[in-house]
């Protein structure tokens, strides 16, 4: 595993223990589908918002529930404000989606390393995205942009189990529409309604425009999505420690102490979760892990 620092684990919270969230106020609560939701959150008392970097975590809390590991999915560039997209998958994600404006959560972190964004100055960038892979790397995007003049060509897929469960679909519409990256968006089934592009992310990667040898990838999306979609950029020939994934895992601690998270010779909270796929690709292929 490499210990090569792209970006440091860091903890904003100036608290005396590691482990004691700060509150943060639900401001804006916004719907994505049926089980996912985006939450704008300002914190209590007249501080700051800790900086982060794109690909970095908190720890959401519910208050009387319990805490889990949320990706960041605001803009780097918005220190008054803190952004989570949550999907509800268990007790906790499902109180914290039902969490209404004016209530509060406690949050600690950011946590983890973030994607190695500055490998992609004077490349081609191909971003992946599946599923829910979306908001952990909309950070990044946003950074992307913000800077647009220091990338070469800019390929994002898009891909999602059904039209229904397309995420910040306002964001996509509006990159749909600039002249200086091509959006391709994919469902895995989509009733006569859907007009775009059916089938898996892989499928479309044959139609982007990029050069190879001179690209840097990131991924997010399901374990399987990710490992297919870096073995067909590697087979088109995209350099395999310029592809770059983020793996999220059962994390408790955040700090590299339960390890519960452990992933290998790695901890996901504290060496990740965005990893290069030369680092890892071994351990795709065992199943316990």
């Amino acid at each position: 595993m490499a210990s090569e620092t792209h970006s440091a684990t860091s903890a904003g919270s100036a608290t005396e223990s590691p482990f004691t969230p700060e509150p943060y106020v639900v401001e804006r609560r916004v719907v994505e589908t049926a089980d996912t939701v985006t939450m704008v959150l300002k914190p209590a008392g007249g501080r700051g918002v800790p900086a982060f970097l794109p690909g970095q975590f908190n720890m959401v809390y519910r208050f009387g529930v319990g805490e889990v590991p949320i990706s960041i999915s605001g803009d780097p560039n918005r220190p008054d404000e803190l952004v989570h997209t949550v999907r509800s998958a268990g007790k906790i994600s499902d109180a914290l989606t039902k969490t209404l404006p004016g209530e509060t959560l406690g949050v600690r972190g950011p946590y983890g390393v973030g994607w190695p964004l500055q490998r992609a100055e004077h490349q081609d960038v191909v971003i992946v995205a599946g599923g829910l892979g979306l908001p952990p790397l909309r950070p990044l995007l946003y950074e992307l942009l913000a800077h647009r003049d220091r990338y070469e060509r800019v390929e994002i897929i898009y891909g999602a189990r059904s039209p229904k469960d397309l995420v910040h679909y306002e964001d996509v519409q509006k990159w749909r529409t600039r002249g200086d990256l091509r959006l391709q968006v994919t469902v895995d089934a989509a009733g006569r309604e859907w007009y775009g592009d059916v089938g898996l992310v892989t499928a479309r990667i044959p139609d982007a425009r990029f050069d190879p040898p001179r690209t840097v990838a990131f991924l997010c999306g399901p374990e399987i999505m990710m490992r297919l979609t870096a073995q067909a950029l590697s087979t088109l020939g995209v350099p395999e420690a310029s592809i770059w994934l983020s793996m999220e895992r059962n994390m408790k601690c955040a700090v590299g102490l339960c390890g519960h998270c452990q992933w290998g010779p790695a901890f996901v909270c504290r060496d990740g979760p965005v990893f290069r796929y030369a680092d890892v690709k071994r351990m795709f292929s065992v199943r316990e892990l």
